[in-house]
C-alpha cells in the first residue's frame, strides 16, 4: 500500500522521471506549446509553474535554482528574458492543457499544453470576441407580459376616467 501518493510516477524511476521533465519543460520554455498525454502534461504543469513563477525575481540565485532543474541554458534565458516579460502581472496559471482526443496506436489521452499567454490564435479571439448577454426565454416572457399588463392598465384607465368625466359634468 502507497498511502499519501503525491503524484504521479509515470511509470519510470525518480532519474529517468525528471530527466523527461526537464527536456519536456525545456520544450515548452522554447516552443511554447507542445503534445503529449494528458498525465505527462498534469506532471509538467506542476513541474513547470513553479519555475516560470521564480522569472517574477531575475537575481542570480532565482536563475541558477531554473538552471538546476532544466539545464538548459537557452532555455533558462527564454524563460528570464520574453516569458518573464508576459506573465509579470498574472498570479498563477501559466500553463494550459487543450485535450485532444486519443492516440490511434495504444487509445492514449492525447493533449496539447501550452503558455497561456503566448496563443495568438486564442488572444485574437478574446480581444474581438463581443460581450453579449444572455437572456433566458422566461425573461423575455416576462418582459412582455410586464409590459402588455402596463399597455392593459394604461388603457382601461384612460376609458374610465373618460366615462366618469361625462358623469360629473352631467
Amino acid at each position: 500500500m502507497r498511502h499519501c501518493k503525491s503524484f504521479n510516477h509515470l511509470g519510470r524511476k525518480s532519474a529517468h522521471r525528471k530527466a523527461m521533465l526537464s527536456n519536456m519543460a525545456t520544450s515548452l520554455i522554447l516552443h511554447k506549446r507542445i503534445k503529449t498525454t494528458v498525465a505527462k502534461a498534469k506532471a509538467l504543469r506542476v513541474y513547470v509553474e513553479p519555475l516560470i513563477n521564480r522569472t517574477k525575481d531575475n537575481t542570480t540565485h532565482s536563475r541558477r535554482v531554473v538552471f538546476s532543474y532544466l539545464q538548459n541554458k537557452d532555455a533558462v534565458s527564454e524563460l528570464f528574458r520574453t516569458i518573464a516579460d508576459k506573465v509579470a502581472d498574472r498570479p498563477g496559471g501559466y500553463t494550459r492543457i487543450l485535450k485532444i482526443g486519443t492516440r490511434i496506436g495504444d487509445n492514449a489521452e492525447m493533449c496539447y499544453i501550452e503558455l497561456v499567454d503566448f496563443n495568438e490564435n486564442l488572444l485574437k479571439q478574446v480581444e474581438t470576441k463581443k460581450t453579449t448577454t444572455r437572456r433566458s426565454r422566461k425573461a423575455t416572457v416576462k418582459k412582455e407580459t410586464s409590459t402588455e399588463e402596463v399597455k392593459d392598465s394604461a388603457e382601461v384607465v384612460e376609458p374610465d376616467t373618460a366615462a366618469e368625466k361625462p358623469a360629473t359634468e352631467e
